[in-house]
């Protein structure tokens, strides 16, 4: 099963590659309109980076916050790596996977990261006879520009709303008349669940790395604050996103 850090290490990566798909997108729609033909997309480069970064983790039930600290590289081709004290998270987005190093057991698990599905169909679009539209599972607000730490930064809101249990509708069959009971003695009737608390994530990337520098993930378990400082913008050795001479691979087991 996945700890809490290696869930927030993978989430970090796919907000990343989400950021990426958008400014894909954006860049195609601006060729469109400015009318040239452009047989491929052209793609802004991604640019290399090195960052530190510290993360403060704060419970829920008030318990004393914990630090911990990790350091997260990218390449030009847009891989990534984080690496904690015992472990590390590679995203290599062109493979469609996701490569966990456990580095006190020397094993690699490597877990297929499918292609995100493009663009969402507009709200005019037409749906299936019969069909319910789905409630989004996941909205993105824009939070505008800042400065964090001498860095231009421009920030994103995601917020994941967990689906509810489907309520039932059925009927329960007639029962034979019973005397009735006390009120003392009544059963009191179930207490109806509450609703699932949904995920915010608070990403502030550089304007000019790409890179996050800022990130807050609110739970129903409590808060994580990331915080990570560009240190370098060479390009990392390609062995960094490759499973380490020695290491056994291991087969998944668990899911996000």
């Amino acid at each position: 099963m996945l700890t809490s850090r290696q869930r927030t290490s993978i989430r970090l990566l796919m907000v990343e590659q989400t950021n990426d798909q958008v400014l894909r997108l954006h860049s195609l729609k601006a060729a469109v309109i400015n009318c040239r033909t452009v047989e491929q997309p052209s793609h802004p480069p991604t640019p290399p980076s090195c960052s530190e970064c510290a993360t403060k983790t704060q419970a829920a039930g008030g318990s004393p916050p914990t630090q911990s600290a990790s350091r997260m590289w990218r390449s030009s081709n847009g891989n990534m790596r984080i690496d904690t004290p015992h472990s590390s998270i590679i995203s290599n987005p062109a493979g469609q996977q996701t490569i966990m190093l456990d580095h006190l057991k020397k094993e690699a698990t490597v877990i297929p990261t499918p292609p995100a599905s493009s663009a969402p169909s507009p709200s005019g679009s037409p749906q299936m006879p019969g069909a319910t539209a789905p409630h989004p599972p996941l909205q993105v607000q824009d939070l505008g520009k800042s400065v964090i730490e001498g860095h231009e930064v421009e920030g994103k809101r995601y917020i994941l709303t967990p689906p509810q249990a489907p309520q039932t509708s059925q009927q329960s069959p007639q029962m034979p008349k019973m005397p009735k009971l006390p009120q003392s003695a009544a059963p009191k009737p179930p207490q109806l669940p509450k609703p699932p608390q949904p995920t915010v994530t608070e990403v502030w990337t550089s304007v000019k790395l790409k890179t996050p520098v800022l990130t807050k993930v609110t739970t129903s378990a409590g808060e994580q604050t990331t915080y990570c400082k560009p240190t370098s913008t060479e390009e990392p050795h390609p062995s960094l996103f490759e499973i380490p001479p020695g290491y056994k691979l291991k087969k998944p087991s668990g899911h996000l």
